[in-house]
């Protein structure tokens, strides 16, 4: 997969994003529906690899640099019926519903689509569909969060004292789903808002 071309671009948006990828704490991590799997199988699967994510990222924003630290989960190959912004719009907002308390941040890019940043600009079309899982920037990450309050508030106080995230889910993926629409806005996640770049954009979240 060559992405390369992408991120460079997207330097033109994002400070952070640079620094990241000359250190090399930008990565990408490859997933592709293979044997005929529905759609929420393939929603579990990228539910528990943004988890995986998360929690590989969370002991390593507190070395250096660690604030420039980014994971993102890929999506590639095709589910017949689904397109991609469904496929990633409830892992999305599961995970960010929980991981804002301890300070990570999800975003969601689907293939092709441009956003619009809080400049008023529009960003490269994204080659892939993917999940950035990043440390949270406490005081720019909230302002992007105006569409979901609840979620600025808990991004603003974060505090990742080692808690178990996950204790109080349950283990289906369907339960899970439930649990998540209980933070709903107004609106459904694959329609409200968009997070997070390759690193840290400025486009809405």
């Amino acid at each position: 997969m060559d992405i390369a071309g992408y991120v460079e671009r997207m330097t033109a948006h994002c400070p952070y994003l640079r620094p990241s990828v000359e250190r090399g704490l930008t990565t990408w991590t490859v997933y592709r529906p293979v044997g005929g799997v529905d759609a929420l199988a393939v929603e579990a699967e990228l539910f528990h690899a943004g988890a995986r994510a998360a929690e590989w990222l969370r002991p390593l924003v507190r070395r250096p640099h660690g604030f420039l630290r980014c994971e993102n989960v890929v999506v590639l190959g095709e589910v017949p019926g689904v397109r991609h912004r469904d496929l990633l719009a409830w892992p999305h907002w599961a995970l960010k519903n929980l991981y804002a308390q301890v300070g990570i941040m999800f975003g969601k890019f689907y293939a092709g689509e441009r956003e619009t940043t809080q400049a008023g600009g529009r960003t490269p079309a994204a080659p892939v569909s993917f999940l950035p899982v990043r440390a949270a920037i406490r005081r720019r990450d909230p302002r992007f969060l105006h569409a979901t309050p609840g979620l600025a508030s808990a991004l603003a106080v974060a505090d990742d004292d080692g808690r178990d995230v996950c204790a109080h889910l349950p283990d289906d993926w369907q339960e899970i789903r439930r649990w998540a629409k209980g933070f709903f806005p107004l609106a459904k996640p694959s329609t409200g808002s968009r997070a997070g770049s390759a690193n840290h954009s400025r486009s809405d979240s």
